[in-house]
C-alpha cells in the first residue's frame, strides 16, 4: 500500500481514527535507510520547500550584498508567527533591500500566532503582507529580483527567470531530472512542486550536513546554521520546529509544511526523515514525528521530555477522565 496507518486514536481500546501516510528515512548518500509505507510516494514539499527556494538568493550573495543576519536567514526559511519579532525582522530586510511590503506577493491572512493557538485575532487588529508565515521567503525573492534587475510584477510566475532558477536548485538538491518535479501553487501564491517523499528526505539529509555536503555545502551551512540558531524566527512561540530545534541542541533543523508534511534531519548522523501524513492532520503528523525519532533511537530522557506534548498521548472527556490515547500505529521498517 501506498499509506499505512501512522496514528490512531482509541475509545477504550478500539481504534476509532486513523490517520494513514507514509515515512522515508534518507542518508546522505540517498540510500533508503528505514520507511513505513510508500518511501517513494510523490508528495507536494509545501513550506518544507522554502529552504531550497531560497538557493539562487544565497548563489547570486544577496545576503553579504545586503547585508542579512543569521536570524534573517533564518527567516528566508520560515513559516513565521506573524509576532512582533517577525515583523521586526522582515521591516529590516525590506528596509536593507530597499523594498516595502507592497512589493510582496503572498497575500495577507490571520497571523499563525492567533490561528495555531486557537485564538481569535483581536478585533480591529491590522495586518498585512510582512504577517503572512511566508513573507521572509518572499522577501528574499524581491530581494534576487532587486538584485539581478528582473521584473517584480511577474516575479511568481513558473516562466519568471527566478523560478526557473529555483525549481533548477530543487532538482539539483533532489539530485533528479527538472522533469520529474509536479508543479503546483503554495497557498502563498508561490510555485511548489512534488517529488518522491524519499527525495524530499535526501535533500534535507544533505541540507543538515551543512558545509560537509560537497555540492552545495557553503550554502547549505548558512541556511543551517541560521535555522539552529535561531529557530524561534522559523516558526514562534509555541510551535512545533521552534521545540523540535530546541531539543536537536544544534544537531537537528526542521521544518513543516502545511496539510501534513514534515522533515528532520540530523547533521551528526547524516540522515533526515520526512513524513506525509495523508489527512493532512497536523498533530497526528507532529505525533508521528516523535515516535519515527524514538523508533530510531535519535532520543534521549532529556528530549523525551521537550517533545512530550507533541507526541503520543492519554485522550480525556469533558470532566478530564481518560477514554483513549492518541498512539503509533506502524513500525518503521529496515531499508
Amino acid at each position: 500500500m501506498t499509506f499505512v496507518p501512522l496514528i490512531e486514536h482509541t475509545r477504550g481500546n478500539l481504534a476509532e481514527v486513523v490517520h494513514a501516510g507514509a515515512i522515508a528515512v534518507v542518508d546522505t548518500h540517498g540510500q533508503l535507510v528505514a520507511s513505513a509505507g510508500n518511501a517513494h510516494v510523490f508528495t507536494f514539499t509545501r513550506s518544507t520547500l522554502k529552504p531550497f527556494q531560497a538557493l539562487p538568493f544565497l548563489q547570486g550573495g544577496g545576503p553579504e550584498q545586503f547585508g542579512l543576519t543569521p536570524p534573517q536567514i533564518a527567516l528566508l526559511c520560515a513559516s513565521h508567527n506573524g509576532e512582533a519579532m517577525h515583523v521586526t525582522q522582515i521591516d529590516s530586510m525590506l528596509l536593507k533591500i530597499g523594498a516595502t511590503h507592497r512589493t510582496l506577493q503572498c497575500g495577507c491572512h490571520v497571523p499563525l500566532m492567533f490561528s495555531y493557538g486557537g485564538h481569535a485575532a483581536p478585533a480591529g487588529l491590522q495586518f498585512d503582507e510582512r504577517h503572512n508565515n511566508c513573507s521572509g521567503k518572499h522577501t528574499g525573492f524581491v530581494a534576487h529580483c532587486l538584485q539581478h534587475g528582473l521584473p517584480l510584477d511577474n516575479h511568481l510566475d513558473m516562466a519568471h527567470p527566478l523560478q526557473v532558477a529555483i525549481r533548477a536548485q530543487v532538482a539539483r538538491a533532489a539530485k533528479c531530472a527538472e522533469s520529474e518535479l509536479v508543479a503546483g501553487i503554495d497557498g502563498c501564491s508561490a510555485p511548489n512542486y512534488a517529488l518522491p517523499l524519499a527525495k524530499l528526505a535526501f535533500s534535507f539529509a544533505r541540507l543538515g550536513s551543512g558545509a560537509q555536503d560537497s555540492e552545495l555545502g557553503e550554502h547549505f551551512e548558512l541556511l543551517r546554521s541560521g535555522m539552529v540558531a535561531h529557530p524561534e524566527m522559523v516558526s514562534g512561540t509555541g510551535r512545533n520546529d521552534l521545540d523540535f530545534m530546541r531539543a536537536g541542541r544544534g544537531d537537528w533543523i526542521t521544518k513543516i509544511g502545511a496539510d501534513g508534511v514534515q522533515t528532520i534531519a540530523s547533521k551528526s548522523r547524516q540522515q533526515a526523515i520526512a513524513i506525509k501524513v495523508i489527512s493532512g492532520h497536523m498533530p497526528a503528523l507532529y505525533a508521528a514525528a516523535v515516535v519515527t525519532l524514538e523508533q530510531l533511537g535519535w532520543l534521549d530522557d532529556a528530549q523525551r521530555e521537550i517533545l512530550k506534548p507533541w507526541g503520543e498521548k492519554t485522550l480525556r472527556n469533558a470532566r478530564g477522565d481518560p477514554v483513549g490515547e492518541i498512539r503509533a500505529a506502524y513500525k518503521l521498517t529496515a531499508g
